[in-house]
């Protein structure tokens, strides 16, 4: 199974996919990674207690890759808890590269079916809590395991 690792110079964000409830999602978030895409990109909106948002190309939450992705909402998993990774958007399908980690459930539930839930993690929660607006991405490293 495929993970990704999120670098920064507070800790590494360890990412488990959720690739039967939002494949394409998914496989968007590895192309891109695989395609340096996110490497040095900043966490561009930091809300507490909320989210941190990551992914545009320009640092300030307007740009994409250059394509769109169809939500997927469908899935079991599509509920923003704590460490929840998922897709950002300017409306249904709309997506493309930014993307958003949860900072806990108490102020995501509006979010649910949403917003696609593709990811949660699963090591370096504490990193969530220490990113800064500004704080930026190194790299964000797809690797393969057995498992988690």
């Amino acid at each position: 199974m495929k993970v990704a690792e999120i670098h920064t110079k507070k800790g590494v964000m360890k990412i488990q996919f959720f690739a039967e409830d939002a494949p394409g999602t998914v496989k968007n978030f590895i192309d891109l990674a695989e395609h340096n895409f996110y490497d040095g990109l900043t966490f561009h909106r930091v809300i507490p207690n909320f989210v941190v948002q990551g992914g545009c190309p320009n640092g300030i939450g307007n740009g994409g890759p250059g394509h769109t992705i169809k939500c997927e909402l469908d899935g079991n998993n599509q509920y923003h808890d704590r460490g929840v990774l998922s897709m950002a958007h300017a409306g249904r399908n709309t997506g493309g590269s930014q993307f958003f980690i949860c900072h806990s459930r108490e102020n995501t539930a509006h979010l649910d079916r949403n917003h696609t839930v593709f990811g949660k993690v699963y090591e370096g929660l504490e990193v969530i809590d220490q990113i800064r607006q500004g704080d930026v991405m190194e790299k964000v490293v797809i690797k393969e395991v057995e498992s988690i």
